[in-house]
C-alpha cells in the first residue's frame, strides 16, 4: 500500500503537489495522467526515494521490491540476456553466494541455497529473460549480443526488459511504449496485465491505459485525484465533475458579484455599513471554486492545399531497400486524394522504409515512380526533431518558410501548438523532445501539403496534443499515409490498413483487434518454432478467419462483458455517492435517523451488487481469454 497523506512537494520554487491525501492498494494497477510538467516524474522520484516531500508524509510497506525502467543508456560490453537477467537483483546475488559456498564446500549451506534458488524460480532465469526479450521484439539471435551492439531504442528496450525481469511488489514505469513498436506493445499490454504487483504506469497512450489501468491517477492543479477504472471511464467521469464544477463556479461568480454590487453601492452609507462589512468578510472566507479548464491549450487545423491533383503519387514494380539489398519487392502502390492509410508489420518488416521511399529520401533499386505535378509531401519522422535549427526560435523557423506572413499571424498559428509569448521567441536547443515535436508539426502544417508521411508523430507527445492532432487529422482535406503504435490514433484518422511483411505490402482484411490477434498468433508461432519464421499468404489469411470466427463466436460474451462495465461504474458511482453523504455530520442528527437507516440500507444493496457484478466480471473476462 503507497500511502499520501497531507503531502506536498516542490521542484525549487514551483509547488508541484499539494495537499495530496491518497491511499493506492496492493495489486491495483494506476495509470498516471497529467499534463507536461504537472509532477508525474517527480511522483516517481519521490517514490524512489530519490526526492523528499515538502510537507506532510508519504509511506509503503517495509521491505517493498521496487522495480523501475533505468533511463540511461548503458553501453556495457555484456550479453544482452545476461543483462536482463542482472533485473532479477536476488537470484543474482544467490549465484554469487552458490559459488562461495561450493568453494568452502559447505553442503548443508549449499543445500539451502539451491532450495532458495528453486523457490524463487531461478534455475529458469534464462528462460524467463528470453521471453521477455522475444516479447519486447529481439531474436533468439541477438539474445547474446554486447549491449554495446544495440542502438539506443533498443536498449532502452533491453532496460525494460531488466525492470520486467525483477521480482518485484511495485513497478514504475514512465512512458515504457515510447521505444516500442505496435506488436511490442501488444505484448507488454498482456504481460503487465498479468503482473501480480502494484503497478505505477505513465503513459499518453489512451489504449495502452484503457487495456491495463484499474484506476487513474490525475494530477491537475497540485491536486492527485485517483479514479477507479481505465481511461476511458476517468474521461467520462472527469467530464462530469469539471461540468458540475463549471456549472457551480458560474453560481458562485453570481453571488460573488451580487454581494460585490452592495458593497460597491451601500458601504459609504452609514446605514448600510455594517451589512456591507458582513458581506466583505463573506467574501474573504468563502472558497473559490477554481474554474474549469476544460479547453486544450492546443488549438490547430491543416490548411487546405493549394492544389489537390487526383492521383499523387504511384509506384509501379517497386524495389527499395538499403546497400543494394532488397527490403522491399515488386510493390504497386497508388495514393489518391483522400487516402487515409495506416500501416501495420513487425518491428523491422520496412514500414519506415516504405515512407522513406514515398517521401522520396531512399530511391528506387528497381521500378518506377510517378509524382503528381503539384505533389507537396509533409514528412514528419523522429531524426527531423533533430534536424531543427538549436539556435533559431520556433518564430524565426516560420519566417524560413515564408517571410511574406507578418509576424502576428506567425504568432497566432504557433499560439495554436501551445508556442505562446516568450515561448515563440526562444530557442530550440533546451527544449524538450515533445516541444520540439510540436514545433515539427507546426511546420508541417504551415506548408499546406497534400500528402502526408506521418513515421511515429505522437513520440513524445502528451494526451492533449495527440487528440488535437487526432482532431486535425479527421478534417485534413489531403491523402495521408501514418505510421504509429497509438492505436486510437490510427483507429479515428485512418481508413484503410496495409500490412508490410515479408518484403510485400499487402491490404490487410480486418481492424486493428483482428491485428492484435494476428500479432498474437505470429508470437505463438513463433515460440513453437523456436525461431523466428516467415508467414505464407494463406497462413495470414488462415489467421484473419480465425480471428474473426474467434470474435463472432466471443460476441455475446463481449456483450455481456460491456454490460456488466457500465453496471460496474454506476455501482461504482452510487457508491461514491453514498459515503459522501455518509460522510457529513447532519445525516447523524436525530432528526434525520430515517434518512440514516436507508442510506446504510443502500450501502449494503450497493457493496452487494457490485461483488457480484465484479465477480460476474472476471468469470466471463477468464472465459474469454480461455476460449482465445
Amino acid at each position: 500500500m503507497l500511502n499520501f497523506k497531507n503531502l506536498s512537494l516542490r521542484r525549487s520554487t514551483r509547488v508541484l503537489l499539494h495537499d495530496v491525501n491518497c491511499t493506492i492498494h496492493q495489486g491495483q494497477k494506476v495509470g498516471i495522467t497529467g499534463a507536461n510538467g504537472t509532477g508525474k516524474s517527480s511522483l516517481f522520484a519521490l517514490i524512489l526515494n530519490e526526492l523528499q516531500p515538502d510537507a506532510g508524509d508519504f509511506t509503503l510497506p517495509p521491505k517493498t521490491v521496487i522495480a523501475h525502467v533505468a533511463q540511461e543508456v548503458t553501453t556495457v560490453d555484456v550479453d544482452a540476456i545476461e543483462y536482463v537477467m542482472d533485473g532479477d537483483i536476488e537470484m543474482r546475488a544467490l549465484e554469487k553466494q552458490i559459488v562461495i559456498a561450493e568453494q568452502e564446500d559447505n553442503g548443508e549451506h549449499l543445500a539451502n541455497l539451491y532450495m532458495h534458488m528453486e523457490s524463487i524460480d531461478g534455475y529458469r532465469a534464462r528462460s524467463r529473460a528470453a521471453i521477455l526479450m522475444h516479447g519486447l521484439g529481439f531474436s533468439t539471435a541477438q539474445e547474446t549480443n554486447s549491449v554495446r551492439s544495440f542502438s539506443g531504442g533498443w536498449r532502452m528496450r533491453l532496460n525494460l526488459a531488466q525492470a520486467l525481469m525483477c521480482r518485484s511488489d511495485l513497478l514504475l514505469l514512465d512512458e515504457p511504449t515510447n521505444h516500442l513498436d505496435l506488436e511490442a506493445v501488444i505484448w507488454l499490454e498482456d504481460w503487465l496485465r498479468n503482473y501480480a504487483g502494484t503497478l505505477l504506469l505513465i503513459s499518453h497512450d489512451r489504449d495502452f491505459l484503457d487495456k491495463i489501468a484499474t484506476h487513474i491517477g490525475h494530477i491537475e492543479q497540485n491536486e492527485l485525484t485517483l479514479y477507479t477504472g481505465n481511461y476511458t471511464a476517468f474521461e467520462v467521469r472527469r467530464a462530469e465533475k469539471l461540468a458540475n464544477q463549471q456549472a457551480a463556479y458560474e453560481k458562485q461568480q453570481r453571488e460573488v458579484a451580487h454581494m460585490q454590487s452592495f458593497i460597491t453601492r451601500f458601504k459609504a452609507k452609514a446605514t448600510k455599513a455594517r451589512q456591507a462589512q458582513s458581506r466583505v468578510k463573506a467574501l474573504e472566507r468563502m472558497e473559490l471554486i477554481a474554474q474549469a479548464h476544460v479547453d486544450s491549450p492546443f488549438d490547430f487545423a491543416f490548411r487546405l492545399p493549394d492544389k489537390m491533383p487526383s492521383m499523387l503519387l504511384k509506384l509501379e514494380k517497386a524495389t527499395t531497400g538499403y546497400e543494394n539489398k532488397p527490403l522491399l519487392d515488386d510493390l504497386d502502390l497508388l495514393i489518391n486524394a483522400g487516402d487515409r492509410v495506416g500501416l501495420l508489420g513487425h518491428n523491422g518488416a520496412g514500414k519506415s522504409t516504405l515512407i522513406k521511399l514515398l517521401a522520396d529520401e531512399l530511391d528506387l533499386l528497381s521500378g518506377e515512380r510517378t509524382n503528381a505535378k503539384d505533389l507537396k509531401i509533409g514528412y514528419f519522422a523522429q531524426h527531423q526533431l533533430e534536424q531543427l535549427d538549436a539556435e533559431a526560435s520556433p518564430l524565426l523557423h516560420l519566417q524560413r518558410l515564408d517571410s511574406h506572413v507578418s509576424e502576428q499571424e506567425l504568432r497566432n498559428f504557433l499560439g495554436g501548438f501551445a508556442f505562446v509569448g516568450d515561448a515563440a521567441t526562444s530557442v530550440v536547443a533546451p527544449m524538450s523532445g515533445g516541444e520540439k515535436a510540436r514545433l515539427v508539426l507546426a511546420m508541417l502544417v504551415f506548408q499546406k501539403p497534400n500528402l502526408l508521411l506521418l513515421d511515429e508523430p505522437t513520440n513524445h507527445l502528451d494526451l492533449e496534443m495527440r487528440h488535437a492532432l487526432s482532431v486535425a487529422l479527421q478534417d485534413y482535406a489531403g491523402a495521408m499515409v501514418i505510421v504509429s503504435h497509438d492505436r486510437h490514433l490510427l483507429r479515428t484518422v485512418t481508413d484503410t490498413l496495409m500490412l508490410v511483411d515479408g518484403g510485400k505490402v499487402i491490404p490487410f482484411d480486418g481492424d486493428l483487434e483482428d491485428y492484435r490477434q494476428w500479432v498474437k498468433n505470429s508470437l505463438k508461432e513463433q515460440d513453437n518454432a523456436g525461431q523466428t519464421q516467415p508467414n505464407s499468404q494463406l497462413n495470414k489469411k488462415q489467421q484473419r478467419q480465425n480471428a474473426a470466427e474467434i470474435r463472432k463466436r466471443l460476441k455475446p460474451l463481449q456483450n455481456k462483458l460491456n454490460s456488466l462495465e457500465k453496471k460496474i461504474d454506476k455501482l461504482n458511482r452510487d457508491q461514491e455517492q453514498i459515503q459522501s453523504k455518509l460522510a457529513g455530520e447532519s445525516i447523524y442528527e436525530a432528526s434525520n435517523k430515517p434518512d440514516l437507516k436507508k442510506l446504510l440500507t443502500q450501502q449494503t444493496t450497493v457493496t452487494q451488487d457490485l461483488v457480484q457484478a465484479e465477480e460476474d466480471w472476471l468469470l466471463i473476462s477468464e472465459e474469454i481469454e480461455e476460449s482465445q
